[in-house]
């Protein structure tokens, strides 16, 4: 799913732990940051909202269940 922001980011961080499959965010950029890893989390989500020529990215999810988890706290591009 492509996405433009994610709300409520402590929520997603909760939500992410809860995921038993692999989940990626992608930049336009062909970056995979591997969302299961803290320090991913902290310094590469860091960088992709800081930056502001990163308009969207997309947010992978290998298991459907982890999709409906994470759903709530993504904003879609449009």
């Amino acid at each position: 799913m492509r996405v433009k922001a994610i709300q409520n980011i402590d929520g997603f961080y909760k939500a992410i732990r809860k995921c038993k499959g692999r989940v990626e965010l992608i930049t336009d950029e062909k970056d995979v940051l591997n969302l299961a890893s803290k320090l991913t989390q902290y310094i590469g989500l860091t960088r992709v909202f800081s930056n502001p020529d990163i308009e969207a990215f997309e947010i992978v999810c290998y298991n459907a269940e982890d999709y409906s988890r994470l759903r709530e706290y993504l904003v879609p591009a449009e």
